[in-house]
């Protein structure tokens, strides 16, 4: 079995289980019509792996609009059809690399020159967000991912840094796994940890109801 066909499998392993958020869950963003109008053709769609390519495509912008929940159930579809060739708009690899590098250009406006800089210590928005940089926002979103998750993830970023026969996202994708990704996939919660979590909480819950309920007939 090829490196590909390995990590399509790990994938479909990972997040074949996962629960469809519920169509209130899915948009993260609220800034502008965009966001719905990217977000809303995927309410209902409860089956990420019967999405195919041309869908995606066409919702290309999505992953920068859903929420860290709708992220973390529809990426699977993005990085099988990316593994496979089959987007041509659509760029997953961005979602997972962007904002653990730095970069800058030098820019000339009106005989000044100006840096121009960007990456992981880039602040995102100091009226809205203070000192939040990229890499804080990154690392925040892409937290949401479980230790098998993020395995299937390494190894997607793996498998497109060996394909990069140019070299043009290799140092993006050799930071994202030596700043994040890589890590992750060995120390965050495992799906088991995250049920047996649900399961508590669900089992507090349900002996909160009954309390109160006993103290009601009572």
């Amino acid at each position: 079995m090829s490196d590909t066909q390995t990590t399509l499998q790990a994938i479909r392993d990972a997040f074949g289980s996962n629960q469809y958020p519920g169509d209130p869950y899915l948009q993260g963003s609220s800034d502008g019509c965009e966001p719905y109008e990217e977000i809303g053709p995927f309410q209902g769609k409860t089956d990420w792996q019967k999405l195919d390519a041309a869908f995606l495509d066409a919702h290309a912008a999505a992953l920068s609009f859903f929420s860290e929940a709708g992220f973390r159930f529809f990426l699977p579809a993005y990085l099988v059809a990316d593994l496979q060739d089959q987007l041509k708009c659509a760029n997953p690899l961005f979602s997972l690399t962007s904002g653990f590098s730095d970069f800058h250009a030098d820019t000339i406006v009106r005989d000044r020159r100006f840096a121009v800089k960007g990456g992981k210590s880039e602040l995102i928005n100091p009226r809205r967000y203070g000192a939040a940089t990229s890499q804080d926002y990154a690392r925040y979103r892409l937290a949401v991912f479980t230790r098998e998750e993020a395995g299937a993830i390494a190894a997607y970023l793996q498998c497109k840094r060996d394909s990069d026969l140019h070299g043009i996202d290799q140092a993006a994708i050799t930071a994202a796994l030596s700043e994040f990704w890589l890590e992750r996939s060995r120390t965050a919660p495992t799906a088991a940890e995250l049920e047996k979590h649900l399961n508590e909480k669900a089992a507090f819950v349900a002996a909160l109801l009954d309390a109160n309920g006993t103290r009601q007939r009572s």
